[in-house]
């Protein structure tokens, strides 16, 4: 099998544009995004024994899924019978097995309110599901990044029903056939690629369960990449920060606008500092 990057895929949020928010999340926040970790294939194992280690000392059964860990219910409500020592020795192990996996956080997180702001009246108030903004972008920069490495990428995305599972499929299908789905006036200073790239470096497309360690990876990963965009101090995301564990830290900043995680429709957003 050759060495490839690959792409670990998880979503945030509600997808559609227009849906009613409802009770507010626990973060405050109105987003949706896809996003993860690159890892190369060669280097998965060291990724995955570091997961294992954690989940054996500590006895966990279920997923490692972010939400439940942060709010410590349903499968990890046993959080809550930790005495104050024994609960930051978990949060802080859990923070170290992420930061010494061979893995690279990358994620497209769109503001909803600032997309609605930008594209509703637009699209007549049926603009794009938003997952096919974040797929296609987040798929390209992880492109670019494997082009830079001279490496072919896989996708795999946590699966999660028929038709959203076909939906990204599709967008994945459409970016081989057609390129980036954006109006190519608009999208020229992100130097998109071309059908020919994505289907020189783009290998294979394959949905993971959530019991996958690296699809728990993407998952760990994607609520601080988030935060990050509305919160820089927020503590994980600047740890990862700090310990260099996101594509930013493998670029020049002054190529952050077209290679590093992408944080859209934020004109409206005063990120805290």
């Amino acid at each position: 099998m050759p060495v490839t990057l690959n792409l670990y895929l998880d979503d945030s949020g509600t997808r559609h544009p227009t849906r009613d928010p409802g009770k507010k999340a626990e973060h405050g926040y109105d987003w949706f995004a896809l996003g993860g970790v690159l890892v190369r294939s060669d280097e998965e194992a060291a990724a995955r024994d570091l997961h294992r280690s954690f989940c054996e000392k500590w006895d966990v059964k279920a997923p490692l899924h972010s939400s439940e860990i942060r709010s410590q219910n349903l499968n990890f409500d046993w959080l809550r019978g930790l005495d104050e020592a024994e609960q930051k020795q978990f949060y802080e192990e859990l923070y170290i097995m992420m930061r010494d996996a061979p893995v690279t956080g990358i994620a497209c997180t769109i503001n909803r309110p600032g997309y609605n702001a930008r594209y509703l009246e637009m699209y007549q108030k049926h603009p794009w599901q938003l997952c096919k903004t974040a797929f296609s972008v987040v798929v390209e920069r992880a492109v670019k990044f494997a082009r830079s490495k001279e490496l072919r990428l896989r996708i795999h995305p946590e699966r999660c029903n028929k038709p959203e599972d076909a939906c990204l499929k599709s967008y994945y299908d459409t970016l081989k056939a057609e390129g980036m789905p954006f109006a190519k006036d608009n999208s020229g200073k992100y130097a998109p690629l071309t059908p020919k790239e994505f289907n020189e470096t783009l290998y294979e497309f394959q949905t993971k369960e959530k019991s996958s360690p690296m699809a728990q990876f993407a998952d760990l990963y994607l609520w601080p990449i988030c935060m990050g965009g509305y919160h820089a101090k927020n503590r994980p995301y600047r740890r990862l920060m700090e310990d260099k564990k996101l594509i930013e830290c493998q670029l020049k900043e002054e190529d952050w606008p077209m290679l590093a995680s992408k944080y859209s429709c934020f004109e409206g957003v005063e990120r805290k500092g």
